[in-house]
């Protein structure tokens, strides 16, 4: 027996992660009703059997649990809110699971607002981009009452391999926030150090080899300064979404008078990447800045 065969689903954001995270679902056996922005690829879905439909409103009149996997904050409140958005179709009872990366504020808000028509909201951010979208090894860090989180579990079994309840509302965000923080200083240490490898006669890629057995060793190193060597940026999680989560971080730790020196940095460089009109690169071309292309 699949483990969701007797789950209908909603699902809204068919992006980069999305679409191989509502597959998975599909795959364990959940019916799944699915909504987004750019009507194709929620077409493109229907030949794998799913529903598709015109508006979050239609989503929310058909499923009692709703993933979303949108942009950013305001997609989410657009999703939420705003003309023909889930609360208009909401079911009592009904439980919306945010997996994007969505500011800490507004999802305390958003969960208060959803909370006076009887529906339940988890922030359940991710990390593990969309390899682990697809091989449904993500890592999965969840804020919200524990009998809501309970009702995602099984949800959370499929997408996910390794999963953490943080604690209340907002304090997955919170986590995500701080992972994107190691990510995106992360990445940007292994540009460096490759960058000084090549300008200093060394070969990186034989570099990069000695450096995975040592403490320096990590899954950015493993996956990304591969793909500063081979200078292949295809997509896995785009600059403008790195961007995105470390000024949220920057805007979090403001509330809290916190200031992150690095992380600002870090987010300089990847804005001088938007402004050369390379938004839409995977995030590891930030080696692109230290080379001077």
């Amino acid at each position: 027996m699949k483990r969701l065969e007797n789950y209908t689903l909603g699902f809204i954001g068919l992006g980069l992660m999305g679409r191989p995270m509502c597959l998975n679902l599909h795959q364990a056996g959940a019916r799944l009703i699915v909504h987004n922005r750019s009507p194709e690829a929620a077409k493109q879905l229907e030949r794998a059997g799913i529903l598709s439909v015109a508006t979050p409103a239609e989503v929310a009149r058909s499923a009692d649990i709703i993933l979303l996997m949108v942009a950013d904050t305001p997609a989410v409140e657009q999703v939420l809110f705003g003309p023909s958005g889930l609360v208009e179709g909401l079911r009592e009872n009904g439980l919306i699971i945010d997996m994007g990366t969505t500011a800490v504020g507004p999802t305390r808000e958003f969960a208060k607002r959803l909370k006076q028509h009887g529906v339940d909201y988890v922030d359940a951010p991710v990390s593990g981009g969309e390899i682990g979208a697809i091989n449904g090894t993500l890592t999965i860090m969840a804020g919200g009452e524990e009998q809501a989180i309970q009702r995602a579990l099984p949800l959370f079994d499929v997408l996910g391999s390794r999963f953490t309840h943080v604690g209340d509302i907002g304090a997955g965000q919170i986590a995500k926030a701080a992972n994107q923080v190691i990510v995106g200083l992360n990445i940007g240490a292994v540009a460096e150090a490759l960058t000084l490898a090549r300008q200093a006669g060394a070969d990186p890629a034989k570099v990069r080899e000695a450096l995975m057995g040592g403490f320096a060793s990590s899954r950015i190193l493993e996956v990304h300064g591969q793909r500063m060597i081979d200078g292949d940026f295809a997509p896995g999680g785009k600059i403008t979404t790195q961007h995105k989560d470390l000024r949220q971080a920057l805007e979090l730790a403001a509330d809290y008078h916190l200031e992150l020196p690095a992380t600002r940095l870090n987010a300089e460089l990847y804005q001088t990447l938007i402004d050369q009109g390379l938004g839409d690169l995977d995030h590891s071309a930030l080696i692109k800045v230290l080379k001077g292309e």
